[in-house]
Formats: structure tokens, C-alpha cells, sequence
């Protein structure tokens, strides 16, 4: 395994959620713990931070924490180090960030990811460009293309002007991969529920640096069962797929 010179950025990831979309596998094992190739997604997100360098990593969990925590401990076989912030109640996609700056007295920038996306990014690089370019907060983006079943038709009040069939449309969504500095934390107020969007769009507000970082890399968030299908197809297709992302 080629593993990259070890980085201090810690890293958070968010694995409390419920899964509803994702039943009735999730009524029995929690999201983060779902099998992509045969091993949890959880897993294999762990690794590949520890192929990058990362391997001081904080779980934020919640539904289901004590399977999760049965599973890794402490991190050792993975050879990582894990600690765990429990939620008492749900806080959203960003409210645990805070807990975790003020629990752990993080000072430097987090690394923090959502616990269900099987991507190959390289995490170094991310971080490289937050530096670089004195980002207050980098938001991983994606493009992501879908194309209509339907003839789109274009008007000028009453007159028809033209006909597209079956258009596509691109556009750029939040991946669930941020880079966030320590301060920021500061506009998520204790033990509210605080999703990212609110986060970045406070940041705008304030006019701190808020930037995006294209993901060129596959990236596939596991949020239903389309997506599930599609993440172990991926898998399945590609041989190398894996070993590429665990660096095996």
C-alpha cells in the first residue's frame, strides 16, 4: 500500500444519520455500516483517508452507534486513530461540527465528509487547494447531468420559438466534502439543528472566503437504493475500482 506522509488535518465524519430512504436494510444495520463490495462504505472511506494521510479521524454518530462503534473501535485494525461524538439528538449535516470543535478543542482546519459517498477523490489535493487559495470554508462540488424524457419547449408568450427533445441540463451540486476552518464554527450555535447550506450561506453573508472545489474524480453519495445499486455496479464492473481507492 502506498501511503502518503501522515496529515495533520483531523477529520470529521458525519455517520448519525437514519437512512430512511434506504429501508429496510437500514431497520437492521446503519448506513454508514452498508456493504459496497463487501465491505461497510464506512470502511472503505476510513481507508482511503489513511491511503491520503489522514488517521486522526472523528466519527459523529448517532442511529445505531453502538453497531458502528462494535465494528471499528478504536481504529486500530484499520490503523487509524477513531474517537466518537455522540449526538443526544439529531443536529443535521453541520451542528455536530461544532460539538466537535468545542469537545475536542480542534484549532486547525477539519476535514469533514458525510459517511455514504464512495468516491476516489484525492483528499490531499482538496486541502492543498483550501491552503493555497486561504479559503475560509472549500465546498467539494460535483456536475451532474440529467437528461429529460420529454421534447422542451420554448415560447415567447403565445408563439412557440422552439423544441429541444429530450434535453440534458448540467449543474453543480454540494458532494459532502468540506473543508471548514475552526472559526466558522462559531456561527453554528450550540445544540441546534444546523444543516451545511445554512452554514455556507452564513459565511456569504459574512463575506468570509467561500470556495468550490471541482471533484473530477467518481463520486457516488449512497442516499437511496438507485444510488446503492449503482455504487455496488461500479464495483462489480470495475475490478481495480477498490484497490484504486484503498491503494491496495
Amino acid at each position: 500500500m502506498n501511503i502518503q506522509s501522515k496529515q495533520k488535518m483531523k477529520v470529521a465524519i458525519m455517520a448519525g444519520g437514519i437512512g430512511s430512504r434506504l429501508k429496510p436494510m437500514t431497520l437492521v444495520i446503519p448506513k454508514p455500516l452498508i456493504p459496497i463490495g463487501g465491505k461497510p462504505i464506512l470502511e472503505i472511506i476510513i481507508k482511503s483517508l489513511k491511503k491520503n494521510g489522514f488517521d486522526d479521524i472523528i466519527l459523529c454518530v448517532g442511529y445505531k452507534s453502538d453497531l458502528i462503534k462494535t465494528y471499528f473501535g478504536s481504529g486500530s485494525n484499520l490503523k487509524v486513530r477513531l474517537r466518537y461524538l455522540k449526538e443526544k439528538k439529531r443536529l443535521g449535516t453541520a451542528g455536530p461540527l461544532r460539538l466537535v470543535r468545542d469537545f475536542f478543542g480542534i484549532k486547525e482546519p477539519i476535514l469533514m465528509l458525510n459517511g455514504d459517498i464512495l468516491t476516489n477523490i484525492n483528499y490531499r489535493k482538496m486541502c492543498k487547494f483550501h491552503k493555497k487559495n486561504k479559503g475560509d470554508i472549500t465546498i467539494g462540488i460535483k456536475e451532474k447531468e440529467i437528461k429529460t424524457k420529454y421534447g422542451v419547449i420554448q415560447t415567447d408568450g403565445n408563439m412557440i420559438k422552439g423544441v429541444k427533445e429530450k434535453p440534458s441540463f448540467k449543474f453543480k451540486i454540494s458532494a459532502g466534502i468540506n473543508i471548514i476552518n475552526p472559526e466558522i464554527l462559531r456561527y453554528i450555535k450550540p445544540n441546534r439543528y444546523f444543516d451545511m447550506p445554512e452554514l455556507i450561506n452564513r459565511c456569504i453573508k459574512e463575506k468570509r472566503n467561500v470556495l468550490c472545489y471541482n471533484i473530477k474524480e467518481y463520486w457516488q453519495a449512497i442516499d437511496r437504493m438507485e444510488d446503492y445499486n449503482q455504487a455496488n455496479k461500479k464495483v462489480s464492473l470495475s475490478r481495480n475500482f477498490l484497490r484504486g481507492v484503498l491503494g491496495r
